[in-house]
């Protein structure tokens, strides 16, 4: 059953069994584009489920044969679901998450359904515009400008990606932009897969999925990863956390195409492209004997490496921080605030961060929330947070070696932030310290730490 009226060139997915229910639905719905379409159609007709509803599906009353394909689409692909009469008796939050599910009575309105569509019209609506102006990379440093120009070199390649980067940089990003570029794979489904998070046991139920009755609680059907992303892009994050014994498996898949469910000897044809990422030197894991030869050679057919922050430079760091402060402030109070003060842009050029963009935003998050509370570019509470982001460093590096370095290059940051203080401030210790959001003792102590030495008379020091 199909109505033809458009809301805003937008679709809306309906899915039910039972007809009575269809039928209000529809009429309900009569002024929107809508499909009606039986939950028991899905079950019979596999090739129901490769579609894709634009907008939302609205679920009532959903019997165990469609459940999981709707849990699919929703966690997979973000889609919202609407409940008549409640959530499934075994409704499980993990599988079906609170911002996905909606529920409405069973005896609804017409205004009830109506309502709660137009609401998440418009959540999604807003969610787009945010994504999209979220998604905008940044890239006024060379570096980055190189990256992205490989990026659109090699985004319509259908072959393996490789992407490295430091713990932080936007790997996920990058692979985000490589999918939508793709002229068919970016069509499909992105489906992101930490393989750092995988749940001892159950990779190859994530994965592979699984066939009704395979094992106890297998009560439906269910679409691993792999199928998941059929049509679109996988993409494996910390692809070097994955154990041996799943690599062989992850081979596999990738050489034949195609992947067999628990509990079923029929092969399914895949056509997706992988996009792997890592924070760690697979060259070495091979050496090492913790990451197959063959499995690196297959995935790094294409290699991206993103830069650091640091390597960025002040020009990325500066307009990354303004962008997060935007966002998090909002432009309508942010465009009564005067522009942000050059002290401030330059602190937070001048920092070094060890979690990169991860950690930038942490820092504007801090700082905006503080901004938007209080109206105004509160000089002394904002140093106090920027004096906390540069003691702090959650992150950890990967070897003894690497905090060395990490250590040195945070030191000599350091070093050079005070010099730029001292000499913004005439030297002068008291406007320094209040500068850089310390007491004056700390950076009598920092002083003597660098080797910092004030050439000229104290007289110089007018306090």
């Amino acid at each position: 059953m199909r109505t033809t009226t458009k809301i805003d060139e937008l679709d809306i997915y309906v899915w039910e069994g039972k007809a009575d229910i269809v039928d209000r639905v529809a009429r309900c719905m009569a002024s929107f584009d809508v499909e009606v379409i039986r939950a028991d159609d899905i079950a019979i007709s596999p090739e129901r489920t490769a579609l894709r509803p634009s907008l939302a599906i609205i679920s009532v009353s959903v019997i165990d044969s469609g459940a999981l394909v709707l849990r699919d689409w929703q966690v997979a692909h973000g889609i919202p679901v609407v409940w008549v009469g409640a959530a499934p008796r075994d409704h499980d939050p993990a599988m079906y998450p609170s911002e996905y599910s909606h529920v409405l009575p069973l005896d609804f309105t017409c205004a009830e359904l109506r309502g709660m569509v137009m609401k998440l019209v418009l959540q999604l609506r807003a969610h787009s515009a945010k994504t999209h102006e979220s998604d905008a990379m940044i890239a006024n440093s060379e570096c980055m400008q190189a990256l992205l120009h490989e990026v659109d070199t090699f985004a319509d390649c259908d072959t393996s990606v490789l992407v490295h980067g430091e713990t932080g940089v936007g790997k996920e990003r990058i692979a985000q932009l490589l999918h939508d570029k793709h002229s068919r794979y970016g069509q499909g489904p992105f489906v992101a897969v930490n393989c750092g998070a995988i749940p001892d046991g159950l990779f190859e139920s994530l994965f592979f999925g699984h066939s009704k009755g395979s094992f106890t609680g297998a009560v439906v059907a269910h679409k691993g990863y792999f199928e998941q992303a059929d049509g679109g892009t996988l993409f494996l994050d910390e692809i070097g956390d994955l154990p041996l014994y799943q690599q062989v498996k992850l081979l596999r898949v990738l050489e034949d195409s195609a992947v067999t469910r628990i509990g079923s000897a029929t092969p399914v044809k895949l056509d997706f492209r992988l996009v792997a990422a890592t924070n760690k030197h697979l060259p070495q894991l091979v050496k090492d004997g913790t990451f197959r030869a063959d499995l690196y050679y297959r995935l790094a057919v294409i290699e991206l490496k993103i830069p650091s922050l640091e390597e960025r430079g002040a020009v990325d760091k500066i307009a990354i921080f303004k962008a997060f402060i935007a966002q998090i402030v909002g432009s309508e109070r942010l465009s009564a605030l005067p522009d942000l003060p050059y002290w401030l842009a330059d602190a937070v050029a001048d920092t070094y961060f060890p979690g990169n963009v991860r950690e930038l935003r942490n820092l504007a998050e801090r700082i905006g929330v503080t901004v938007r509370q209080i109206g105004a570019w509160d000089a002394a509470r904002l140093q106090r947070l920027l004096a906390l982001a540069r003691t702090s460093q959650p992150v950890p590096a990967e070897s003894a070696a690497e905090v060395l370095v990490d250590r040195s290059k945070w030191d000599m940051a350091e070093r050079n932030r005070v010099l730029a203080a001292l000499d913004a401030n005439s030297w002068r210790r008291q406007d320094t310290a209040l500068y850089l959001g310390i007491s004056r003792k700390v950076l009598w102590e920092k002083m003597r730490k660098y080797q910092i030495f004030d050439e000229e008379p104290e007289t110089r020091e007018s306090e």
